[in-house]
């Protein structure tokens, strides 16, 4: 079996059939990928399937759920604004380029700390011939008070590895009211989600659903977390940069 046809028949099982331009688009990224780690760490997967499960197919698990999908559609037919999303520590695009290149519709903000992987990223972006799209070099706790960012998002995405309670001070803030923080994150959630209740709360969200998963053809257990903004987060927050890591709100 070819690569293309792994890729497709993975997305299938996701409920996701892409188009040949989307595989094209997918197979040009993974090259990209590939060339820009043998200088730069972007990943440690690096085998074509292991990107394909971990990174592509996992990145577009939140497709499945109508509350997403949905969103886009509806928002889309009624050809009313663009859906808007950001992703927080995006590091080398996960998940918002292949968000991107399954749901074209979308307009996308791109996240990092490090300007190299914004190098990297606008080198994808011009290949895949991507549009709606920035990548953008800074920290979620100056972006997140910045007028043009904060409170601008119906989605924010992660999959940042960092606990809840501090993921959530980062990212709640970038999400309108009635929009989402969606937190990609392994199967052990359980305390992360006592210990960052309050967090959410203060920060004007409140936990809507929990989605388990298992990536397919694979044991590895997934869930995805959505956290819906009811109302606005205190001009408090995010605290400067580092503090929500060092100190998470308990």
């Amino acid at each position: 079996m070819n690569n293309t046809e792994d890729l497709k028949r993975k997305c299938q099982t996701m409920g996701i059939t892409l188009s040949e331009k989307q595989l094209a688009q997918f197979m040009d990224y993974y090259e990209l990928l590939t060339e820009w780690n043998s200088f730069m760490n972007l990943t440690a997967i690096t085998e074509f399937e292991e990107v394909v499960l971990k990174h592509f197919v996992d990145s577009l698990a939140v497709c499945r759920t109508e509350l997403f999908a949905d969103r886009i559609k509806k928002q889309t037919e009624e050809k009313d604004s663009l859906v808007s999303l950001i992703d927080v520590g995006t590091g080398a695009g996960f998940p918002g380029i292949p968000l991107k290149i399954v749901f074209p519709e979308l307009r996308i903000t791109l996240l990092d700390s490090l300007k190299k992987r914004i190098h990297f990223l606008e080198e994808v972006i011009e290949r895949l011939e991507l549009k709606n799209i920035t990548a953008v070099h800074g920290r979620a706790e100056d972006f997140a008070k910045q007028p043009d960012y904060r409170e601008q998002y119906d989605f924010c995405v992660s999959r940042a590895v960092a606990n809840l309670a501090s993921l959530s001070e980062l990212c709640i803030p970038f999400v309108k009211e009635n929009g989402y923080f969606i937190s990609y994150k392994s199967e052990k959630t359980k305390e992360e989600l006592a210990q960052a209740k309050k967090a959410i709360s203060v920060l004007g969200g409140k936990t809507e659903k929990q989605i388990e998963y298992i990536l397919p053809e694979s044991d590895i257990k997934r869930t995805l977390l959505f956290i819906k903004k009811e109302k606005q987060t205190p001009n408090q927050y995010p605290r400067r940069a580092g503090t929500p890591v060092k100190e998470p709100l308990k």
